[in-house]
């Protein structure tokens, strides 16, 4: 058995596991040099459009596409331990690319979007015609609903929403946002409501763009008497939370999976280097330190990855998540930060050139342990369950 490779749990998922393995050697590794230099030299990390383009091409004519959306949208419907496989498959090349569309804002405009939403939003979303970003977090106010002051006041057929948003992703390129909104007067998630708005509505402005570590970017957003539709509404007043937990979960499988992903780049780079380089005349694959650093990526992995599977499952069963969800999140960021740190030492000066992926692999996981939920965050949620008696 390789320790190395995804336990791909059914003939669809061992064939879709191939064709995604094909298409990230064949399709995204080729461009990843390029992606280095041109990030390296303050391009960003991205892709021209005509390199995206290309890949989109390539996605269609593979059937790489919507892979988790339901047949009526276009899409092949497949488990999200099928999307698992995949997403580790991808996260082995440096290249931002993604199959569309955005996965977890499908599953939660899936649960509560109405006949209306279905057809104007979901529609064109889930044919990757459209783009999407969620705005959730506020100055001030990042991991805890609590804080949450953006409000939004009904106004006859309207709601008039005024406040700010943070850390957003995706904005300039999002056809349309799902924000989250304070309509009522309770406590933490309770009076919070998911509104659909559109890209160019008045009163919704791009404050800023915020570079972060690895070549990101995320914005800060302001609404200033910003009028939306009462139809656009995202499931019921007040109750806009639990739809975005749905979200949340799913988007922390796919970052699991992801982390194992860059994990298994990273040990794959680890052996090639240990197994080639000599030092004082032993190879580094003779030295115990090497043979540790290996060894605990391997464990950390295949744990990770049954954690992965694990998820994907429950969250198929429409189970409540919540704390394999944490588990998972602050693990697979923890295990990934210090394989790819590992891989690093292992590559010596080379290892934190610009020139090798590594260290920009190392600077998203870094993003990673902040965003959907910091460590210390999931550690005390599953403490509080743990210790009230909740697991």
């Amino acid at each position: 058995m390789d320790h190395n490779q995804p336990l791909a749990t059914s003939e669809e998922t061992r064939m879709l596991q191939d064709l995604v393995a094909k298409f990230v050697e064949r399709d995204l590794m080729p461009l990843e040099p390029a992606v280095l230099k041109r990030e390296a030299a303050g391009g960003g990390f991205k892709l021209s459009e005509e390199e995206e383009a290309k890949l989109l091409a390539r996605c269609r004519e593979l059937g790489l596409w919507g892979l988790d959306v339901p047949e009526e949208f276009g899409g092949a419907n497949l488990p999200l331990i099928s999307l698992a496989v995949a997403e580790e498959e991808m996260a082995r090349a440096c290249v931002p690319f993604t199959i569309p569309p955005d996965s977890p804002n499908l599953h939660m405009m899936l649960s509560v979007a109405s006949p209306m939403q279905r057809a104007k939003y979901l529609d064109p979303y889930a044919r990757g015609e459209q783009r999407s970003a969620m705005a959730i977090s506020e100055p001030g106010a990042g991991g805890d609903p609590a804080g949450m002051t953006t409000r939004a006041v009904r106004d006859g057929d309207d709601w008039v929403i005024n406040g700010r948003k943070i850390w957003v992703s995706n904005v300039p390129r999002a056809d349309f946002i799902i924000l989250m909104a304070r309509t009522g007067d309770g406590k933490r998630q309770d009076g919070i409501t998911a509104f659909i708005v559109e890209k160019g509505t008045p009163g919704f402005v791009i404050e800023r763009e915020i570079p972060m570590l690895g070549g990101r970017r995320t914005y800060e957003l302001v609404f200033e008497e910003c009028r939306v539709p009462h139809e656009n509404v995202l499931g019921e007043l007040g109750r806009g939370y639990a739809p975005m937990q749905l979200r949340l979960n799913v988007r922390r499988m796919q970052m699991g999976a992801r982390c194992v992903g860059m994990a298994r780049r990273a040990l794959e780079m680890m052996t090639e280097q240990a197994q080639n380089r000599v030092t004082w005349g032993v190879r580094l694959a003779d030295r115990q330190a090497i043979q540790w650093f290996a060894a605990d990526a391997a464990m950390e992995m295949h744990a990770c990855r049954l954690m992965v599977q694990d998820l994907a499952a429950k969250l198929d069963a429409g189970a409540d998540v919540r704390m394999e969800a944490s588990i998972l999140k602050v693990r697979a960021t923890e295990m990934a930060q210090t394989v790819l740190d590992n891989a690093m030492q292992t590559w010596g000066a080379m290892g934190v050139t610009k020139e090798l992926p590594l260290q920009l692999m190392h600077q998203q996981v870094r993003l990673m342990r902040v965003y959907e939920g910091p460590s210390e965050v999931h550690r005390s949620a599953i403490g509080r369950r743990i210790l009230g008696g909740k697991v």
